[in-house]
């Protein structure tokens, strides 16, 4: 090539010794790609200080080369609170979005918006990945609607028979008997559960559930006063534990369907005179960065958020390529502090 000429994918192409559609594909991240050609590919662009038209490349394939990420979830009346947990998929969503040549459009909407029309519609983005949804009665309707006019989603949720769209989520249910394991263990037997588990909330539901099927196989009770509905949030997982008090059972541990609500429960057995771990165990879920920030670092069962980002990324761009996707359940894992 004479020093003037402008470097195509195509030189590329001759000296790699592979075809421009493979070098197309190695330099966008597709896993089609042996990591061996990838990494020989990308030298090769190096050297020659080869970067990707994007806008081309988006014309000649009749995509944006982006992607749209919405967070769901009722606002605090200050209109200031998101989820910690899913902002800690933020970073490896970015990451991978990077990795495989997309850029990230990010947006916080309510349930009362028309957000299934706005993005893939509007050719701002190729498909849009779903994290959170408030209740999941209200939510599934507008799934349902991305459903029918054909959307590219994927979403982060509970993964079961009944999930609409294409759903990527934690094993719920292993987590719930993780934590009843663990709690009954330590010599636990009247364990409470503080969550919303009913089909509003399915996370919960399949929480509680994990928790139900240890206690059944120890030969324990599954007694329905010790289930007291709460949100994720601090305030909510306080008035829940200050509900169950008052109702003068006896329990000796707490499994809280988030972080949130534990830490908000750990308040509200302090304000009554009780000691974790001494009095009441308790564990959580998510594993939240305050989740280790507490007076007493909270034992909690993690879900795998690093993971979580490049797995709905994946999906998503498998479904914009038309390329076969499946639901996903994701390992959970127990991390033990000092609560429990």
């Amino acid at each position: 090539m004479a020093a003037n000429d402008k470097v195509t994918s195509f030189d590329i192409a001759t000296l790699a010794g592979v075809s421009q559609p493979t070098v197309s594909r190695a330099l966008r991240g597709d896993k089609t790609v042996s990591e061996a050609t990838r990494l020989r590919v990308e030298a090769i662009a190096r050297q020659l200080n080869y970067t990707v038209d994007k806008n081309a490349s988006s014309l000649r394939r009749g995509k944006s080369n982006t992607l749209a990420l919405l967070f769901f979830e009722d606002l605090l009346p200050d209109e200031s609170w998101i989820n910690p947990f899913f902002l800690s998929m933020l970073g490896p969503i970015l990451q991978t979005c990077a990795k495989r040549g997309y850029d990230l459009l990010t947006s916080f909407q309510q349930l009362s918006t028309d957000w299934h029309v706005d993005y893939e519609d509007s050719r701002k983005a190729d498909g849009i990945i779903l994290l959170g949804y408030g209740d999941y009665e209200i939510y599934r309707t507008r799934l349902e609607q991305l459903v029918a006019q054909g959307t590219h989603f994927v979403r982060w949720g509970s993964v079961d028979q009944h999930a609409l769209g294409m759903t990527i989520g934690c094993d719920n249910r292993r987590g719930g008997r993780d934590a009843g394991t663990h709690l009954i263990a330590r010599g636990c037997s009247r364990i409470a559960f503080l969550g919303d588990a009913s089909s509003h909330y399915p996370e919960f539901r399949d929480r509680y559930a994990g928790l139900s099927d240890v206690l059944r196989e120890a030969g324990l009770a599954v007694d329905p006063g010790l289930h007291v509905d709460a949100l994720s949030t601090e305030q909510s997982g306080y008035e829940a534990a200050s509900r169950l008090i008052a109702r003068g059972v006896k329990f000796d541990a707490i499994f809280a369907g988030s972080d949130l609500i534990a830490i908000g429960a750990m308040r509200a057995l302090d304000e009554h005179g009780l000691s974790v771990p001494c009095d009441v165990a308790l564990i959580g879920f998510d594993d939240i960065p305050a989740a280790n920030l507490t007076r007493q670092p909270l034992t909690t069962v993690a879900q795998d958020y690093l993971r979580a980002g490049e797995v709905l990324v994946d999906a998503l761009i498998g479904q914009i390529d038309r390329k076969p996707v499946t639901p996903t359940l994701l390992a959970p894992r127990l991390i033990t502090r000092m609560t429990a």
